[in-house]
């Protein structure tokens, strides 16, 4: 059976993979509220006839919805890191690859 203790920590988890959001300007969103009712009310959520507690179904789900989030923060920071070019304009990429084979591309006229 998992732990209030334990299933703390898979809450504070999943809010520390989430984007932040102002504490009292706004009220929770509606993934925090989810979050929240699947955290404090385990057996509800789980179905009735597994053989299984609900409570570890629960649970279970949590972390591997933790690890989803931290590996798409992971992925994301990398595909930034890894592949500047991604957010320029065409002329930015051409004249940085011209660049980069020591090519300085000339000044267009308009």
């Amino acid at each position: 059976m998992a732990s209030p203790a334990s299933l703390r920590s898979l809450y504070r988890s999943l809010l520390r993979e989430l984007p932040p959001r102002p504490l009292l300007a706004t009220p929770p969103t509606p993934v925090h509220r989810m979050i929240r009712a699947r955290i404090s009310a385990p057996e509800a959520a789980a179905g009735a006839g597994a053989s299984t507690p609900p409570a570890q179904v629960s649970a279970a789900e949590a972390q591997q919805l933790v690890a989803y989030l931290r590996a798409q923060r992971e992925y994301v920071t990398l595909i930034e890191r890894y592949n500047p070019g991604m957010n320029m304009s065409t002329e930015e990429r051409v004249r940085l690859t011209a660049r980069k084979v020591g090519m300085d591309l000339p000044k267009e006229f308009r």
